[in-house]
């Protein structure tokens, strides 16, 4: 038996002529926004910018993409951002030269100490041995 497997599942009908549903209803809740602040404002010179804004943010939901992600997730991940209480914890830090000194009483005191003729001479075998190889 034969089946078909569907393909290209992640890419989004267009059913409004270029624009998918969504794109649709960004760009027209964006300009019915817009007619909103035409209608309600008293001047065209004070609806100006809001109306700019609306549908500014109509299109940037619609067309917009950030890292290949659709703008409508960086405009939720900021707004959750700004309305979310934030917690900041601060930690004392011990002293870091006490902290230096103790922990260097502690690991030397259990090793046994190469004196410097002994460690030239390490490292002088192990330098012969890698140029050997």
């Amino acid at each position: 038996m034969n089946f078909q497997v569907p393909q290209f599942i992640e890419v989004e009908d267009k059913i409004f002529g270029p624009l998918t549903f969504k794109q649709f209803l960004y760009v027209a809740g964006g300009i019915g926004l817009a007619f909103i602040f035409y209608v309600f404002l008293p001047s065209l010179f004070l609806s100006a910018i809001p109306i700019a804004l609306a549908i500014g943010l109509g299109a940037m939901l619609a067309f917009l993409k950030i890292n290949n992600r659709p703008f409508i997730y960086t405009f939720e991940s900021a707004i959750k951002y700004y309305i979310h209480s934030k917690l900041y914890i601060w930690n004392k830090k011990p002293n870091a030269q006490k902290l230096t000194m103790e922990t260097t009483k502690q690991d030397t005191a259990g090793l046994p100490r190469l004196s410097d003729s002994k460690l030239s001479d390490l490292s002088w075998s192990l330098d012969v041995k890698d140029k050997i190889n």
